[in-house]
């Protein structure tokens, strides 16, 4: 059965929907996104969602759609027609289409473009992969410097995911001047004695919105956390390592670079952190 999405303003099905060769999102990568998952049929952190997305569009000087404070009942109506119990609704925003090709901004007489999709996902939160860990190669981090802003340009990221694979592995770190910057799509955090240790918060990485959720659960559960650089060499001897992110939750990493990480086995922080943040977003989810 075909998929209701949302463009503009209208629920279509997906293979009616359709944008103009000319929307900057396809010429220029002009755009910003998120992606929320959703649990039990609701949805997980929306509102650190709305608010990330809200600054993208502010530090690319992109207009808010007309639509934007419907964006919850969007959300929502989508999870009901499309009956999605576990799953991910993708959303993006693109500066529009001026009807040709400009390195130049539109003017505010172009609307931005709005769409939004689901995907379901059954066994989002018990993905098998949670109780064996995965296995990352590091890459060299090439991707432009305003890593904060989520935006569509996502080639590099889908190069190192590749380039995982052809390695045997499951994803990529990026590393730029000798410390761990973040995973293809997800924050990268290692473990020593009792210490939680991740990147801080800058234009070199993502500022997860399931990240701010575990460091808060982490904190509260009495962990400590220490926001610094790592470099690849402190991760392989690190007790435990992880990722966050909107589609993993909380995922242990037992390998990197071919070392593996404390006992080769997902550590006890990982799987705690897990279970409070599932359990926690559960209660929280709108």
């Amino acid at each position: 059965m075909s998929r209701t999405v949302y463009l503009n303003g209208d629920y279509l099905p997906e293979e009616d929907a359709k944008i103009s060769i000319f929307d900057r999102s396809f010429l220029m990568a002009d755009g910003v996104y998120e992606v929320t998952s959703v649990l039990d049929g609701k949805l997980i952190d929306f509102a650190g969602h709305a608010k990330r997305l809200e600054r993208s569009l502010n530090e690319l000087g992109m207009q808010k759609p007309e639509a934007f404070d419907d964006l919850l009942e969007i959300h929502r109506e989508l999870v009901r027609v499309n009956e999605i119990d576990e799953g991910m609704i993708y959303l993006q925003v693109s500066r529009g289409s001026a009807g040709d090709r400009d390195f130049a901004y539109p003017g505010d007489d172009v609307k931005p473009t709005l769409v939004l999709f689901t995907q379901s996902k059954p066994g989002l939160a018990d993905n098998p992969a949670a109780k064996v860990g995965i296995k990352v190669i590091s890459i060299d981090d090439q991707r432009w410097a305003r890593r904060d802003i989520k935006t569509t340009q996502l080639l590099y990221p889908s190069m190192g995911k590749m380039m995982a694979k052809a390695a045997g592995c499951d994803d990529a770190w990026m590393v730029e001047d000798g410390n761990v910057t973040e995973g293809t799509s997800n924050n990268a955090y290692i473990v020593k004695g009792d210490t939680i240790i991740t990147r801080h918060l800058g234009t070199e990485i993502l500022h997860g919105i399931t990240r701010a959720a575990v460091l808060r659960f982490a904190k509260e559960a009495q962990m400590k956390v220490e926001e610094r650089s790592f470099s690849i060499e402190e991760a392989q001897g690190a007790d435990e390592a992880f990722i966050t992110s909107a589609s993993t939750f909380v995922m242990p990493v037992v390998e990197v670079d071919g070392v593996a990480i404390g006992t080769g086995k997902p550590g006890n922080i990982a799987a705690r952190l897990r279970e409070i943040y599932l359990d926690e977003s559960r209660k929280a989810a709108i």
